[in-house]
């Protein structure tokens, strides 16, 4: 849904708040190998202050635990690697919300190449887990997504 492979992502009508955010985060050959590398290592998220169950290239079919934690409190999310895309100019993934995660949806994680640019977008479908305590805190949960999207977007530089 997240559609990584697509460089125009259209707007979607639906239960998911859908979101897309974007920033350079430099040029050149040198940076556009090691963030195309880094981007399939889930570092992304391990430079957001999270902890992946994996270190290994992101594959389809992949089921993972992200850590999240603060103020003493470990929140596990498990998701689901839906879809890799490897292109010249474009490289990334998206996962899915697995039974047990504090929200539903899609997140994808992007990096391309444009002439000397490359640039890092996220684009994420969320909606309230069915699982309380999650449930009830949904709006605290879009809060604390929008300040981790900001990370992201440094995480690559």
């Amino acid at each position: 849904m997240t559609s990584p492979e697509l460089p125009l992502w259209p707007l979607r009508s639906g239960p998911h708040r859908q979101s897309e955010v974007s920033a350079v985060i430099g040029s050149g050959d040198a940076l556009w190998e090691r963030a195309a590398s880094d981007v399939l290592c889930w570092k992304v998220k391990t430079s957001s202050g999270f902890r992946v169950s994996s270190s290994a290239t992101v594959q389809v079919g992949d089921r993972i635990e992200v850590y999240a934690g603060a103020l003493g409190i470990r929140v596990v999310e498990p998701v689901e690697v839906l879809q890799v895309i490897k292109t010249p100019d474009r490289v990334g993934f998206s996962y899915g919300t697995l039974p047990g995660h504090p929200v539903t949806g899609e997140e994808a994680f992007i990096v391309e190449r444009f002439g000397n640019e490359v640039r890092l977008t996220i684009r994420s479908l969320t909606s309230p887990s069915p699982q309380q305590p999650w449930r009830a805190i949904f709006p605290l949960l879009l809060v604390i997504q929008k300040i981790v999207r900001r990370r992201y977007l440094r995480s690559l530089s």
